[in-house]
C-alpha cells in the first residue's frame, strides 16, 4: 500500500510543481498585458482568453497538489485537537462519501461538456479570440481525474492509519 501512495504522490507532484511554472508564464502575460493597456492603450482578446486559461489550468491541476500538501481549505475549530486516528477516520469518510463521488460527477459530466465542444469544433464567440475552446473544457475532466488519483492516495493513507495507530 505505501509503495502505490508513494507512486500516486510523485506522480501528483510532478504534476503539480509542473502546474506552477504556468503561474510564471500568467504572471508575464499578465505584465505584458498590463504594459499594453496603460502605456500603449491597446489588449488583444485572444491575451485576455489565455489568462483566464492559465488560471483555469493552475486551479484545475493544482487542486491535487493542494489536497496532497493539506494545503486545501479546512475549518480546523474541532479537527485541529482531533487524535490522528479520529482525524484519519474523518477524512476517510470525507473521501469516500463527498470527494470520490464529486470527482466522479465532474470527470463525467466535464468529459461529456469537452467532446460536445469539440464535436462541433467551438472556438471563442470573440473576434480575435483563442481557438480550440474543448481544450480548456476537456481539463476539467483532467483537473479532476488529478484529483481523484490524490483522494485515493490519501485513502489509502488513512487506511493505513486506522489499521497500525492505536
Amino acid at each position: 500500500m505505501e509503495r502505490i501512495t508513494t507512486q500516486l504522490d510523485a506522480f501528483i507532484k510532478f504534476t503539480g510543481e509542473s502546474t506552477k511554472w504556468v503561474c510564471s508564464i500568467l504572471l508575464v502575460l499578465i505584465c505584458i498585458d498590463v504594459i499594453m493597456r496603460y502605456f500603449f492603450n491597446t489588449t488583444q482578446v485572444w491575451v485576455l482568453e489565455l489568462e483566464w486559461h492559465l488560471f483555469s489550468i493552475i486551479f484545475l491541476f493544482g487542486g491535487a497538489y493542494t489536497l496532497q500538501k493539506n494545503e486545501h481549505v479546512r475549518v480546523d475549530v474541532f479537527y485541529a485537537n482531533w487524535s490522528e486516528k479520529k482525524k484519519a477516520l474523518h477524512n476517510l469518510l470525507g473521501i469516500i462519501f463527498l470527494l470520490i463521488p464529486w470527482c466522479i460527477i465532474v470527470v463525467y459530466y466535464g468529459w461529456q461538456y469537452g467532446l460536445n465542444s469539440l464535436s462541433y469544433k467551438e472556438v471563442s464567440p470573440d473576434p480575435g479570440g483563442l481557438p480550440f475552446r474543448f481544450v480548456i473544457k476537456f481539463c476539467i475532466a483532467i483537473g479532476f481525474v488529478l484529483l481523484m488519483i490524490q483522494a485515493i492516495s490519501e485513502l489509502l493513507k488513512n487506511i493505513h492509519i486506522l489499521s497500525t495507530k492505536n
